[in-house]
């Protein structure tokens, strides 16, 4: 049985060291507190892990670390919140091996109460410990968005027994959880005006808008599944004189542009409409998704609380991955690299100082996309527990143009047949937007599929003789 790891926050070679700013400086996207989908407990008739999943999400857009600002906090809440639920319902039932927390079985524990209040034991510290660069009016927005979701919740269950057994048996897990992870470096400093900047072509240079480097540290914070963070570390990027290199800036550069004059894209209205879709936070929009396939296929909660604790573990991991490989090989943007490619040394990259990418760069490193490993990580865990790629669903997105999104009155939906399809998409939208190089989300997917190789095959797996998803299971979402 393999169980919560150690936490021992890795050490790059590299410490960094920085100095608090205020959050008027602070990221470049969407500070808002809004466009949240639920606001309070709305389970009634719905499976209490899926209830709180969605209660998690609308508490991370109340407290504005989404839907694009904070996607590091936000995996590290939703994995903290979901293998607490996950240990509490197994302390019930045990049909999968617990992370962390192992007490005595209470059979006869609510599994409802359980939940409820392991999601709740959760949510409010980890909102509570986030960094201040978010307004403290948002924090307590999301926080008292938790507070009275759990209050609803424990309102709908009888008193007795059951419940206070329920409940206990969710704070004991939450608090295990917590204490866990209290010394995981993610106190780490999120945004550093100081962070050193390169000089030499290929080299990280603070991008357009952003004069700071965001969560240099990240890849230091202690992971949930992986050994060490740079356990599945990326390839290197090409050198900047090399052919594969000058192939994928040609490419971005025709792509990725703002559609401006001075930074005219090829891209047709799909492709635009690709490139803003996924701005939206990974974690936020995956587990929209996972919402989407789970309430579809029937899963159970225990079902369920297996699922959604898997794919959050991986795409934790994926983000502390990911951002040790980033700072690790500190390459610079897209946008740094064609405004600057007259001193790059390559002959057949040709400057454009003026150009700018469709959105804000995000003020880290390029090698490898974290999104791309988070999309590859997600899409992974999901045909590995479901035991097929070949599943049907829609997705929609909050980074849409207004009248467009989630839940506007018509938002625009993107249909996949494949988990992998979608993973692609979310990938080379990162190419689109003008973000990212090929190669680094080439190596980003690659990256995010051991991860979730990694988490599906050593933690929460099913008690033997009570697996999940036997071969038929989800046949009615499979394509013919």
């Amino acid at each position: 049985m393999t169980t919560a790891p150690a936490l021992v926050p890795h050490r790059r070679r590299h410490r960094l060291v920085g100095v608090a700013v205020s959050a008027a400086v602070a990221l470049p996207l969407m500070v808002s507190g809004g466009n949240t989908s639920a606001g309070a407990w709305d389970g009634g008739g719905e499976d209490p892990v899926v209830a709180w999943n969605a209660i998690a999400g609308d508490a991370a857009l109340a407290s504005c670390i989404a839907p694009a600002n904070d996607p590091l906090h936000e995996s590290r809440m939703y994995a903290m919140t979901h293998v607490a639920v996950h240990d509490a319902l197994n302390a019930i039932d045990r049909r999968s091996e617990p992370y962390a927390f192992h007490p005595p079985p209470r059979p006869a524990a609510s599994p409802l109460a359980a939940v409820a209040a392991a999601a709740h034991g959760v949510l409010v510290p980890a909102l509570q410990d986030l960094p201040d660069i978010f307004p403290p009016e948002c924090i307590a927005a999301g926080v008292q968005l938790v507070e009275d979701a759990y209050e609803d919740a424990l309102a709908e269950i009888p008193d007795g027994r059951a419940k206070t057994q329920g409940i206990a048996l969710g704070r004991g897990a939450a608090a295990t959880i917590v204490a866990l992870r209290s010394a995981d470096g993610s106190d780490t400093l999120m945004v550093d005006p100081n962070y050193p900047q390169g000089d030499e072509p290929g080299e990280y240079r603070f991008t357009p808008g952003t004069p700071f480097a965001f969560a240099p540290g990240w890849g230091d914070v202690a992971p949930f599944v992986l050994k060490d963070a740079s356990q599945f570390g990326a390839r290197r990027p090409y050198r900047v004189t090399s052919r594969r290199y000058t192939r994928d800036f040609n490419e971005v550069k025709r792509l990725g542009g703002d559609g401006t004059p001075t930074s005219p894209s090829a891209r047709t209205p799909d492709q635009t409409q690709i490139a803003l879709f996924w701005v939206d936070s990974s974690p936020l929009s995956w587990n929209r998704i996972a919402r989407t396939v789970s309430t579809s296929a029937g899963l159970d909660t225990w079902e369920n609380a297996r699922l959604f604790g898997l794919l959050n573990l991986a795409m934790a991991d994926g983000y502390i991955g990911s951002f040790e490989t980033k700072y690790d090989f500190n390459f610079w943007r897209p946008v740094t690299a064609i405004q600057l490619a007259a001193d790059d040394g390559n002959p057949d990259t040709v400057a454009n100082p003026s150009w700018m990418p469709l959105v804000t760069t995000p003020p880290v490193p390029d090698h490898d996309s974290a999104h791309a490993v988070e999309g590859a990580a997600a899409a992974e865990v999901f045909r590995r527990f479901f035991r097929t790629d070949r599943m049907s669903f829609e997705a929609c997105s909050l980074t849409l143009p207004e009248g467009q999104q989630c839940d506007d009155a018509t938002p625009v939906l993107r249909s996949f047949d494949r988990f992998s399809d979608a993973a692609d998409e979310n990938g080379e939208s990162r190419v689109l937007v003008g973000f990212h190089f090929r190669h680094a989300v080439d190596d980003g997917v690659h990256h995010g599929k051991r991860i979730a190789t990694r988490a599906v095959g050593r933690f929460l797996r099913p008690v033997s003789g009570r697996g999940t998803a036997p071969p038929d299971w989800a046949s009615s979402l499979m394509l013919a």
